[in-house]
């Protein structure tokens, strides 16, 4: 009785590789982060963090190992799962895994260069603390927010609205009522991958999602429904 939508779920997951080999590496990640001892977590989440001490050193390094961390010991890990395999493998669905992939590093690569160019400047004009500089600053969400974005824009209709609303409450809302650098990262991050989502569409067609197979077929129009 399960096996249509084992079937499906099958289906789903290759038709998102990139997502899914994402999701599968910062869990494992969090799974080190959970088996052991605090202290050593910490000391290596700030060793791999897009703060501008580790920017200044190591650029590429700290750029690419701060996106496989989830912040704060993996909290939150549950929902990153639910919303990447969901919005975002929709996403991947769509565009294809290459612009995907370009979409989710556009995020993070952009966002943490330009939240850290403001930051320097915040320090330097006194309106930040110097230790900001050596703090920690690793996750994935700068990947979700971007990638969700992406989402929303090829998004139509009612549902569409819906998540401009969403990415304005998780994205825009905070930068206007907490006013911290890591709202303005979040915001960055958004807008980083949304200009490459614009780029890339210019440059070619969403691409027709793969339709399921195996007991339980969908048609390719009803997967093809515009969300």
């Amino acid at each position: 009785m399960i096996s249509p939508w084992t079937a499906r779920l099958h289906t789903w997951v290759l038709s998102a590789p990139i997502t899914f080999t994402y999701m599968a590496i910062f869990t494992a990640s969090t799974v080190v982060q959970r088996t052991s001892p605090p202290r050593l977590i910490d000391l290596l989440t700030k060793l791999n963090s897009t703060n501008l001490f580790r920017l200044g050193n190591d650029p590429i390094e700290a750029l690419l190992t701060s996106a496989f961390w989830v912040a704060d010991h993996g909290s939150g890990l549950l929902m990153y799962l639910i919303v990447f395999g969901t919005v975002v493998a929709w996403a991947e669905r769509r565009y294809g895994s290459p612009r995907m992939l370009v979409i989710g590093a556009s995020g993070h690569v952009f966002g943490s260069l330009l939240t850290a160019a403001i930051e320097k400047g915040a320090i330097t004009a006194g309106r930040l603390p110097h230790k900001i500089a050596f703090a920690t600053d690793v996750g994935v969400s700068y990947v979700e927010m971007g990638s969700c974005a992406a989402a929303v824009l090829i998004m139509t209709g009612w549902i569409r609205l819906i998540g401009a609303v969403v990415m304005f409450c998780l994205v825009g809302l905070p930068v206007i009522t907490d006013h911290t650098i890591w709202d303005v990262g979040h915001l960055l991050a958004t807008l980083s991958s949304l200009a490459a989502a614009v780029l890339l569409r210019l440059l070619g067609p969403l691409r027709d999602p793969p339709p399921f197979t195996g007991p339980l077929v969908v048609s390719t129009a009803r997967d093809r429904v515009d969300l």
